[in-house]
């Protein structure tokens, strides 16, 4: 005989999270997060309320103990990382001084669905409850994952699409020649009336100084601390001013009134990762932007300059005004400042050859006396001077041939047109693709083709853009030189540092007794070193 089985269901005495007996009223400890994502005057009162709001509503439960409102101002929701009042929240319901937290929905609390969903099953585990206004959801309910699952990846869609629009109108306005400057940290630039920048005069004499001072062979490092001993703040207010911050302000090409636009993108919209653009994305190059603080032609001198110092492998020094300009003839190291006597009446300064000084190393250059390099310099000069006409004309003879650029500008410019057609080739193939059925491995080979070339065309262009670079920067060294002699009106006595350095390319140390002074027309003057010692 059977019989019907009897089921008797002994109902939970105590609190599944927090193991309370459930007969007895457990007052909650009731936090809520509030947050808006600008600092506008609008978004400052709505934050204002919510504080308010919150406050009032946690009091006028008498089940709840007010722990406190926990808030963010002026930050993005897109990831919790640089959220100090979210995080401060969290730290204590883990360390149990919450039960509850109420926010407005899910997007205050984060666009991020990964952030969401793991904030709240960590909170979870320790029974503590999130409360979501907007959609009425309760993290501890049955159906509350599910539909917070939902609601999340809705907030989370919602930020890509804010980002891909923000994105989209950054790009449009780059097409349309509109220029972005941070002027808050961007020296010598102030947003003019017309939205355009406008040059503030007083920041503008320091930008032209950092060029002056780098041009008469001082290094990043020593302009900082020149500027540092003038008692010039650095664009973040700063005293001491970076080689980076030095190096940032030598090289950007809005100081000569042009602007390169999207140099860098965002990767990721939940990271807001950057990266350098490497061709990713298009970049726009636009000219006569805006006004110009550094003359376009020493801009350009400044980089070939650069990538001058590149190429001696660190060896440049800005120690002195003879830095990188004396050469030893038998090792071609350059030479550097020793200091004989220093704390004496006979204290001297001396250029010796770097690798003399170095252990193991045997080179027999002879050093040479400061004083003796400035002497050398004072005759060598006056020699000019008394064939003064004859090197200006020869000299301007010399900046027509090099400046003779005809041949490079149009194998630029043919080379430019093949890589206009070949990257609509390479395009067309692409959608093709993306429309008709191919065979993936063929598509590829051929992609890799394409490609290749292109990128061999880019570097082709390259390589004339540095060689035109080049040329130019040549022209202008020379003609700086032509300047400075043509201003001497008589046979000069007196060393001058920033004549050295216009006219001055090198001193090539050959011997004891033997050198020669090379000036920037690519004069050679030979030197007799035995009336110097």
């Amino acid at each position: 005989m059977n019989t019907a089985k009897n089921v008797t269901v002994i109902p939970a005495t105590l609190d599944y999270y927090s193991a309370v007996p459930k007969s007895e009223a457990k007052r909650k400890r009731v936090a809520a997060y509030a947050r808006v994502s600008t600092d506008k005057a609008e978004q400052i009162t709505s934050y204002e309320m919510q504080v308010r709001y919150y406050t009032n509503y946690i009091y006028s439960n008498a089940q709840w103990d007010f722990v406190k409102v926990y808030t963010d101002e002026g930050i993005s929701a897109v990831n919790t990382k640089h959220r100090d009042g979210f995080k401060e929240m969290i730290e204590d319901a883990m360390n149990g001084k919450i039960d509850l937290i109420i926010t407005k929905s899910v997007s205050r609390f984060a666009r991020n669905t990964v952030d969401t969903l793991t904030t709240v099953r960590n909170l979870k585990e320790k029974g503590i409850e999130v409360y979501f206004e907007k959609e009425n959801i309760y993290s501890l309910d049955s159906k509350g994952e599910l539909l917070l699952t939902i609601m999340s990846s809705l907030a989370q869609e919602e930020s890509r699409s804010i980002s891909e629009n923000v994105t989209w109108g950054y790009r449009k306005r780059f097409a349309e020649g509109r220029i972005l400057i941070p002027y808050g940290n961007f020296m010598g630039y102030k947003k003019g009336e017309d939205g355009l920048p406008k040059i503030v005069p007083e920041e503008a004499k320091t930008i032209k100084l950092i060029y002056k001072l780098f041009l008469d062979g001082k290094t990043s490092c020593g302009i900082g601390k020149i500027l540092k001993e003038r008692g010039i703040l650095s664009p973040m207010g700063k005293k001491n001013w970076s080689d980076t911050t030095i190096m940032s302000i030598l090289t950007n090409e809005k100081y000569k009134g042009e602007a390169i636009l999207q140099k860098s993108f965002v990767v990721d919209y939940l990271t807001k990762k950057k990266k350098q653009n490497e061709g990713e994305v298009p970049m726009y190059h636009v000219k006569n932007s805006h006004e110009a603080i550094i003359d376009p032609e020493v801009f350009d001198l400044v980089q070939a300059e650069i990538e001058k110092r590149k190429k001696l492998k660190g060896l440049h020094s800005g120690h002195g005004v003879f830095s990188s300009k004396i050469v030893c003839g038998q090792c071609c190291e350059f030479y550097g400042p020793r200091t004989f006597h220093s704390n004496s009446k006979y204290r001297r300064v001396v250029w010796q050859c770097k690798m003399s000084l170095k252990k193991g190393t045997k080179c027999e250059a002879p050093l040479l006396y400061k004083e003796s390099i400035e002497k050398i310099f004072i005759d060598s000069f006056n020699k000019l001077l008394k064939n003064k006409n004859e090197i200006i004309e020869n000299s301007k003879k010399f900046i027509k041939e090099i400046d003779d650029t005809e041949f490079l500008e149009t194998e630029k410019a043919r080379l430019c047109g093949e890589s206009r057609l070949l990257y609509t080739k390479i395009q067309n193939y692409i959608d093709k693709n993306a429309t008709e059925t191919l065979n993936q491995h063929e598509y590829r080979e051929h992609y890799n083709t394409l490609s290749g070339e292109y990128e061999e065309l880019k570097q082709k262009i390259e390589k004339i853009d540095t060689k035109l670079k080049s040329k130019r920067a040549r022209v202008i060294s020379i003609e700086n030189f032509l300047n400075e002699i043509s201003s001497k009106e008589n046979l000069i006595n007196i060393f001058d540092e920033k004549l050295f350095t216009s006219v001055v390319d090198k001193i090539v140390v050959k011997s004891y007794t033997k050198a020669d002074i090379v000036f920037k027309n690519g004069q050679e003057i030979p030197l007799n070193l035995e009336k110097y010692k």
